[in-house]
């Protein structure tokens, strides 16, 4: 998609890219079963206010979909206080995700000036409705202004799963935009059998995965739906006329650089088109549904090794474990198994604990690929114990 000199700023620059990208997203929406109202036409053919955008990253999809959130607060504050700035009102607004969400929550916060909390988690690390209603109630009575919303379904840490209807709800209730970062767990929605996963996304206003982390597709390939397109529009662009990109269809057609960071993007939607239309969705599904029972094979290693315990509840193709040792002894076995030069781990403290993890998302992982590692991670964790022992 890079290699073909398409200007793919507005939709005069270049029709086929943007008409690719509305209807491939349309596709998307319908293979994750999303809400109706996330695609840009309704079941009978009909334009409607929502659509899909492709981002190249979901750190960009938080980020939009925080200034959108940001610009509604601020008309809403100005609307009762008229005599108050956007500047006053953005001083005052908050925004919430949980404890294990990505950071680049915390760093859309800081680009778009919104004060951010981070808040604790249930026993499954998941993200509670009362956690949050406690919080917006807290800051209310402070004088601030809730305003956004980042649930996590699949957070990076660990693959915990905010309980998205419960904090729907609350969102509903404080009038807050609602944005759902399933950046790695998204991709499993194509089967049936998972989408229990994104109960309560009907909730949202936005929602985004990243068809790069585990749907066949290579980087910068992160799938954006919304509600209301115009509330995108009007958080991502200034109050005035960009007189070169202007054409007399602009209110028939989407210009996706109004959707988006950057006025220009390459053809990302070709790339998705081809995976789609190459695999099918049953082909799609039938991968998603092997990393999964990769994962599984891997986990009933870990059950079967009493030096070892799981640490979350094994979800999609994601192990969380540990050795049942000493803390420090976890930290030694993840940097052993990077040394080895077989393995790369890249560990996560969780409750000030390190917790090894390991992922099965490539199309190439095979059976003899978790024995493989399984046997790495045996032995190394045999010489790290052992070394314990002769120290003691």
């Amino acid at each position: 998609s890079y290699g073909l000199a398409c200007e793919h700023y507005a939709w005069i620059g270049s029709p086929a890219c943007s008409e690719l990208e509305t209807v491939v997203m349309d596709w998307m929406g319908k293979a994750l079963n999303l809400p109706k109202a996330f695609l840009s036409r309704d079941g009978a053919g009909k334009p409607q206010n929502g659509g899909g955008v492709i981002q190249s990253t979901a750190s960009e999809a938080i980020l939009i979909s925080l200034l959108a959130a940001r610009k509604k607060a601020t008309k809403k504050f100005q609307i009762k206080h008229p005599d108050l700035t956007a500047q006053d009102a953005v001083a005052k607004l908050v925004a919430y995700a949980s404890e294990h969400a990505h950071h680049a929550y915390l760093k859309a916060g800081v680009i778009a000036g919104v004060r951010t909390r981070t808040l604790p988690t249930d026993e499954e690390f998941s993200l509670r409705g009362d956690s949050l209603k406690s919080a917006m109630k807290e800051d209310i009575k402070a004088g601030l202004i809730p305003c956004f919303v980042c649930a996590t379904t699949g957070t990076t840490s660990i693959c915990s799963f905010d309980n998205l209807a419960e904090i729907g709800l609350i969102c509903q209730e404080f009038d807050v935009w609602m944005h759902v970062d399933a950046a790695y767990a998204g991709s499993a929605f194509v089967c049936p059998e998972f989408r229990y996963l994104a109960n309560g996304v009907e909730f949202a206003d936005t929602f985004n995965f990243n068809a790069h982390k585990w749907l066949l597709t290579t980087f910068g390939c992160s799938c954006m739906w919304v509600k209301d397109r115009k509330a995108i529009v009007e958080g991502l662009n200034p109050d005035v006329e960009m007189i070169y990109v202007k054409d007399s269809k602009s209110d028939l057609v989407i210009d996706y650089n109004k959707w988006q960071i950057t006025l220009g993007s390459p053809f990302r939607a070709l790339k998705l088109w081809f995976v789609l239309r190459m695999h099918g969705i049953t082909g799609l599904q039938s991968y998603i549904r092997k990393s999964v029972e990769l994962a599984k094979k891997f986990e009933r290693c870990i059950l079967d090794d009493s030096r070892f315990r799981i640490v979350c509840k094994t979800r999609l193709g994601f192990v969380c474990f540990q050795l049942n040792a000493a803390e420090g002894l976890n930290r030694k076995l993840s940097d052993a198994l990077s040394a080895s030069g077989k393995l790369l781990f890249t560990s996560v403290e969780v409750n000030g604990n390190v917790v090894l993890r390991l992922a099965v998302s490539s199309a190439q992982t095979d059976e003899k690929d978790v024995d493989s590692a399984w046997q790495v991670i045996r032995r190394t964790a045999d010489k790290v114990l052992s070394q314990c022992d002769s120290i003691d």
